[in-house]
Order: structure tokens, then sequence, then C-alpha cells
């Protein structure tokens, strides 16, 4: 059996993975992601009893008991780049023997549904709206390191996305990850939108935000809100649902991410106060989880 070496593997000395701080044992099997590590606590104070409240950086960890659950919120940070550390350090506090550094026998499956913000690409995704990235689109390449993310990827779309946006940004190619399905009827149900999300790997010139520098395609997004396939439409715009979809897949994890849409892209109006529109879809999440 393989062992991970310790340069590969982390560990801290008091036994905690290297980013997230957070020992096995202090990880439930339900966990509710968000970007901010202050929605960490705002999310735990749902709780009706803690029994861990660790951080390190942007990497804020809370577990405890919601309704007879046990849940864990953990903070990723801002990017797919972040949510690759968040989502295999998880996977390696369920799946990996930190004392042999060997993989366990028995698969240990997570649940993690995110929360998150974002833009709304449609007149049906208003801001206030809340949308569930049914489908994935990666503008980031994190999934192209790890092997085989052609069986989770899928390419019809990517095709359809690189003819329909005449694509023409550099090095880059667009990939697609469906979320895990039984998760999204969890969550979803029939109140919350179920979209087909962008994850940008930026928040100015990827989102196609001009500020001082000029951007390779100003028509980008004009043509992002055209796209249609299989009378799907892109519905918004945020930074780590693909990473989460994608990596949670080749896993064998569930995984999905919900959003809040605090930006109207077409109207260009912004909700600057959206702390006050995320409580709802907390307690959703936490209901449904």
């Amino acid at each position: 059996m393989k062992r991970i070496a310790a340069s590969e593997l982390i560990i801290n000395d008091d036994g905690s993975v290297f980013h997230l701080h957070v020992k096995p044992e202090q990880l439930a099997d339900r966990v509710v992601l968000c970007g901010d590590p202050a929605r960490v606590s705002m999310i735990a104070g749902y709780f009706d009893t803690k029994e861990c409240d660790v951080s390190n950086r942007e990497f804020h960890t809370i577990t405890g008991i919601y309704k007879g659950k046990r849940i864990s919120v953990v903070s990723h940070g801002i990017g797919c780049d972040n949510m690759d550390i968040v989502i295999n350090e998880l996977d390696a506090l369920a799946n990996i023997d930190f004392a042999t550094r060997t993989v366990r026998s028995g698969f240990r499956q997570l649940t993690m549904v995110r929360i998150g913000t974002s833009g709304g690409l449609q007149p049906f995704t208003p801001v206030g709206a809340y949308v569930a990235a049914e489908k994935s689109i990666g503008f980031d390449g994190v999934v192209y390191f790890y092997k085989n993310s052609e069986k989770i990827r899928d390419i019809r779309i990517e095709d359809e996305l690189i003819r329909q946006l005449d694509w023409n940004i550099i090095g880059i190619r667009p990939y697609v990850v469906t979320a895990d399905t039984s998760l999204i009827e969890q969550i979803a149900r029939k109140d919350i939108i179920r979209g087909m999300t962008i994850a940008a790997n930026g928040f100015y010139g990827p989102q196609g935000r001009e500020l001082r520098l000029p951007i390779t395609d100003p028509e980008l997004n004009r043509k992002i809100e055209a796209f249609h396939f299989d009378n799907r439409y892109i519905t918004n715009y945020e930074m780590e649902s693909s990473a989460l979809a994608g990596l949670a897949a080749l896993m064998g994890h569930r995984a999905m991410t919900a959003c809040c849409i605090i930006a109207g892209r077409i109207d260009q109006n912004m909700n600057t106060d959206y702390k006050n529109s995320l409580p709802v879809l907390i307690e959703k999440v936490l209901d449904r989880i």
C-alpha cells in the first residue's frame, strides 16, 4: 500500500492537516462551505451546540450540531486555487490514515454544499434570487491537473461553448462539470433556481469588468448571456463552483454550490448589503443537507 510522503500530505505537530488545522475527528460527514471566514460564525450561529472552532489564515472551521445533525462549516477563501486546497484536505481528513499515511480501506463520502454570492446574468436571475449550480463552467483549469477529468466533464457543452462564444482566450479551455444530481434534488427542491454557473478565475477581467486594463474580448459577456444549449442558459458568475464539483466528482463525494445573487450584470446594479439576503439560503441549506 502506497505511503504518502510528508512533503505531499503535510500534517502539523498537533495532528491536524496543514492549511485547515483541523484534525480527522473534528470533521463531520456534512460540510457547509463558504468563502468568508467571518461567515462561518454566522452560519454556525444556527447550531444548537459547537464542539470545535479552528482558524488558520482564511480557513475557519466550526463543527457542531444543528437539529440533531453533525455539520462542519468551513471557509475556503476566494478562488478555485483555494478550493483545491480545501477539498483535498477535507478528503484527506476523511480518507487517509494520518498515523500510517495510507489511504483507508473503507471510503468515507462527504456531502458538501457551498453557500456563496454571485452575479446574475439572466432576467430570471435578478438580485435576491437563489441559484444552484447544476452545471459549473470552469475558467480556472484546476481539474486538468488531475487524471481522468474527461470522465466527469460534459464535453458536448464544452465544445458548444467554444463555438458559440467564439472563444479566443489563449491557453484556457472552459470545462463543464455536473454537480451531484441527488444533492441538487435534496437542496434545490422547487424554490431554488437550477442554473449553469461560470466559475471565473478572477473578479475583474475574467468576469468582463474593465477598469484601467483593457480586456481581451469585450464582447465575451454578451456572448455568455446569449449562450444556450438544450434550453439551458448561463445563469450567473462566481469563482469556486467548478473546482468544488469537479474535484468532488473525481474523489466520489457529493457536492454542489448554491448562491445568492447580489449583482445584476445586465442591469448593472449591486446589493452591497447582501448579508441581509443570506439568512434564508443558509437556513434552507442547513435544514436540507
